[in-house]
């Protein structure tokens, strides 16, 4: 999915006030961790990760391998904070501005 730079901004805002639900740590990405992602997305449209100072891969990686596999999209990567958007399919809760 392509935000434009109006909906990237209003998630971003969104994002400000949720806390990390993940955190990234020494042995980065493995598969469970993928498919713990891929079910938060069932209950929640905008997930926010942590990525711990021991992890040594690049947060701006991490993000991108980790849209491709849960089928999310990059909101922003800020220092070792990664924000994660994905509509929900029946149901979207966050109503995006129109591009």
């Amino acid at each position: 999915m392509k935000l434009t730079s109006k909906q990237r901004a209003h998630l971003k805002g969104l994002a400000m006030n949720i806390d990390p639900i993940f955190q990234v740590g020494k042995s980065s990405i493995t598969p469970e961790y993928v498919e713990a992602i891929r079910e938060a997305f069932n209950t929640r449209e905008l997930i926010k990760i942590s990525v711990l100072k021991n992890c040594l891969d690049d947060p701006k990686e991490i993000a991108q391998v980790v849209s491709e596999r849960t089928g999310s999209t990059v909101v922003q990567v800020i220092g070792k904070k990664i924000v994660l958007y994905k509509p929900d399919k029946d149901k979207p809760k966050i109503v995006l501005p129109l591009a």
